[in-house]
């Protein structure tokens, strides 16, 4: 979590994009059995809860 206090809100905004796209992708290749990786989802979900926290302080 520390990773997103220190970084600034266009930058946020950048990453934000960027993970959504990752989820979105994740869940085409879980759709088509493609990965292997189960948890990369979650993860992938709890950062972007984190940088919308983060956005929303600032």
């Amino acid at each position: 979590m520390s990773e997103f206090k220190d970084k600034k809100e266009n930058e946020l905004v950048k990453t934000l994009e960027d993970k959504r796209v990752a989820l979105k992708n994740f869940r085409f290749s879980i759709a088509g059995s493609k990965t292997r990786n189960v948890k990369e989802g979650k993860a992938l979900r709890k950062d972007i809860a984190r940088i919308l926290t983060e956005l929303n302080k600032k």
